[in-house]
């Protein structure tokens, strides 16, 4: 982080016209202005590498309606149980082959019970006794649950907010917006990085883009990690068929995020295999700096590990190795 970053602490206090403005900017401007904040916080050519595994598989009793992953939707998802724990150190062994630096792990729970998070626990630790850092996404936790996953040494966890206090109940009904605020709290609360952020193309409007945006960058203390997933429609799912959105729109929501969140993580998450390279060019660009690395996501595809090192390659980007992700994060703050 360069010394022009530290002058100025992040706002939380963000009015939602200011980010509405934020979002009508010429779109050449807008991505100057994020290109500019971006360069001040990070190296503008390093990208932040995580692999995703889903060690836990469907029958979720959420009805996220863009999940796959519900009992409550037919997607012809095959349920699996919680995989053992060899299973888990091969893959995160692999992915740590392949250049990632942190290895998340996901389970299909709404939340999980304490026998649960015994297993999750033997498996963050085994993770990081290979020299990566380790996220966890479980469903809701209390603030008993959080303090165990620090004290196993869990470095982020991840709880999106997904969309905008007010269209959340379009999407889902068994678990309240404050819900997910409660679990970012009690993980916040235990010294644990947070990840957090949230999908578009739901069918939400532009409103509720910004008003997303808003909620992430006036938490107490912003996400370290802020996946923006662009939504990939699953058929049996009851967001299956909605519209897109639009390229252009999703990258000005990656510019807008990263002028209210200057310091955090920008991981292009989710749908990516719906880019092309040179929208994902321009999200870059805007200042995303995060990706998924590996074939899937929990039960979705994405781009394989040769596909982005080639893109890297065409874009001069290097994948970030783990001292400076420590050095950044020594900087600006972090959880242990």
């Amino acid at each position: 982080m360069t010394a022009a970053a530290t002058d100025q602490a992040p706002r939380n206090d963000w009015e939602l016209d200011e980010v509405r403005a934020l979002f009508a900017l010429p779109f050449n401007d807008l991505l100057f202005r994020a290109q500019t904040v971006h360069r001040e916080n990070f190296d503008p050519n390093m990208v932040q590498v995580s692999t995703l595994l889903s060690i836990k598989t469907g029958a979720c009793a959420e009805d996220c309606a863009y999940c796959s992953q519900s009992a409550r939707h037919d997607t012809g998802l095959e349920r699996e149980r919680l995989l053992p724990l060899d299973e888990v150190l091969a893959s995160a062994q692999a992915a740590k082959s392949k250049g990632s630096t942190r290895f998340c792990m996901g389970a299909a729970w709404r939340n999980p019970t304490d026998k649960n998070l015994d297993r999750v626990i033997e498996m963050v630790e085994a993770v990081r006794d290979l020299g990566m850092e380790t996220c966890v996404t479980l469903g809701m936790l209390t603030g008993a649950q959080a303090r165990r996953l620090a004290d196993a040494g869990l470095d982020y966890y991840n709880h999106n907010l997904d969309t905008s206090p007010e269209f959340y109940g379009n999407v889902i009904t068994t678990r309240t917006f404050q819900d997910r605020l409660d679990t970012l709290g009690h993980v916040r609360a235990a010294g644990i990085n947070v990840c957090s952020g949230g999908i578009l193309g739901m069918g939400e409007s532009g409103n509720d883009r910004a008003r997303m945006l808003q909620e992430l960058a006036n938490l107490p203390r912003h996400p370290e990690s802020v996946p923006i997933n662009m939504l990939v429609q699953i058929e049996g799912t009851p967001l299956y068929g909605k519209e897109r959105v639009d390229a252009l729109e999703f990258v000005r929501s990656i510019a807008v995020a990263r002028i209210l969140m200057p310091q955090s993580y920008l991981r292009l998450s989710a749908g990516r295999t719906e880019m092309s390279d040179e929208m994902q060019a321009l999200c870059f660009l805007a200042g995303a700096n995060s990706v998924f690395y590996g074939e899937r996501l929990l039960t979705t595809g994405n781009p394989d590990a040769d596909h982005d090192q080639n893109l890297f390659e065409r874009l001069g980007l290097e994948m970030q190795r783990r001292d400076l992700e420590a050095d950044h994060q020594a900087c600006c703050g972090s959880g242990h």
